[in-house]
């Protein structure tokens, strides 16, 4: 197929979210499986090129959205010039509505004076730092090249700026890490007053460099136990600092909850732009292609970048509803989702479903469906079953 044949459906127009992924980074560091590129900044001028080919493609026609996420890689690592031709292109083809939420995720080191004013300058409003901890050494461990010292600084001038909306990144179960060092990197975080906090188990991905490591014996990973203890702390400590865990891995005071990704959360639509990206359009779901490169000869041949392409069923999407509904920690609306659907959460799995309750892994509260405290630790194995 040819990225000039792509036509979105109709009901494409009533879509109000997108995400655009920026691979571009300083370094891959050792955990990270997501689409990333380093040491190729030659490649910046033709991504920028292509990204607005396929902009112009998939959309036609500008497309307001409420929401826009910029992810990565580390969108805030471009030189600051091409930083605005992608901010320009992006108000050219997804203008956002009134009261939009407009994010992007950027990394401490690195984001200068200058390019904060130019976040701001071009209406985002929400900005996701990679902290990860606030420890040096645990720093070192997961790569990564900031100071503590310069999370405060950076955080201090986007508010400056105007960035007020701020989330930290934090990352727990680091080889090494001790309960009281994690209890200590999230109080450093809540001291900085950010707006968010998302807090995620290190997971050794196949492909990346901590697997190969943990292959050979050369990191080891932190005791079940702790890494169940390191969650329970997030999950009792930020609530009684004023960040209500409303999904999994996130927090946030009220009114801040990241709007862009409850999106997924609710099993809505949304596009999807660069190498990488997937969008979730008319039920069907649709990737790029990972290779930065690959997706740019693509579409410089007038190629569809797309890679794979699915499309999910009524008993697909059903199922796929409960994975990411049981994400949120209001969990799934039961007559929403009989609406939606057209039969009942139980019926995917009922035996499964009336064991989860009777266990207190689940639990049937005003209407809705959700894991309980006790279930959240084991979500991946609830929420299989449904699968």
């Amino acid at each position: 197929m040819s990225i000039a044949s792509e036509v979105l459906k109709p009901q494409a127009t009533q879509v109000r979210a997108a995400y655009v992924h920026v691979p571009f980074c300083v370094h891959r560091c050792g955990y990270c499986d997501f689409t990333v590129i380093a040491g190729r900044d030659d490649l910046i001028g033709a991504y920028l090129d292509c990204l607005g080919k396929e902009l112009q493609t998939k959309l036609a026609r500008p497309q307001l959205v409420d929401t826009l996420f910029l992810g990565g890689g580390t969108p805030s690592y471009l030189p600051p010039a091409d930083l605005q031709t992608l901010l320009n292109l992006l108000h050219r083809w997804l203008p956002r509505k009134t009261g939009s939420e407009f994010s992007i995720e950027c990394n401490p080191d690195g984001l200068t004076t200058e390019r904060i004013e130019l976040l701001a300058a071009a209406g985002i409003n929400r900005v996701s730092l990679g902290v990860q901890s606030f420890q040096t050494a645990h720093l070192q461990t997961l790569e990564r090249s900031h100071t503590p010292d310069q999370v405060q600084g950076v955080v201090h001038e986007l508010r400056r700026a105007g960035c007020t909306n701020i989330s930290l990144d934090l990352i727990f179960g680091v080889p090494g890490q001790t309960l009281s060092e994690w209890e200590e990197t999230l109080a450093a975080a809540v001291a900085l007053e950010p707006r968010h906090i998302s807090t995620y188990g290190l997971t050794y991905e196949k492909g990346t460099s901590f697997w190969s490591r943990l292959q050979k014996d050369q990191i080891r990973p932190v005791p079940e136990e702790l890494e169940r203890d390191m969650y329970a702390l997030a999950m009792t400590r930020l609530p009684e600092c004023g960040y209500l865990q409303y999904e999994l891995s996130n927090f946030a005071q009220p009114g801040f909850e990241c709007r862009h990704n409850q999106v997924y959360w609710r099993a809505e639509p949304y596009f999807g732009f660069g190498p990488g990206a997937a969008e979730f359009l008319n039920g069907e779901r649709r990737v790029n292609h990972r290779s930065v490169t690959g997706w740019i000869h693509r579409i410089e041949q007038g190629q569809s970048p797309t890679q794979e392409v699915e499309q999910l069923d009524d008993d697909l999407l059903s199922r796929e509803a409960v994975m990411v509904g049981l994400r949120q920690t209001v969990g799934i609306p039961l007559a929403g989702y009989r609406t939606r659907y057209g039969h009942e959460v139980r019926d995917l799995a009922p035996q499964a479903y009336d064991r989860f309750l009777a266990d207190g892994l689940l639990e049937e509260a005003e209407g809705r469906v959700q894991l309980t405290f006790s279930g959240r630790f084991l979500a991946d194995s609830v929420m299989a079953e449904f699968f």
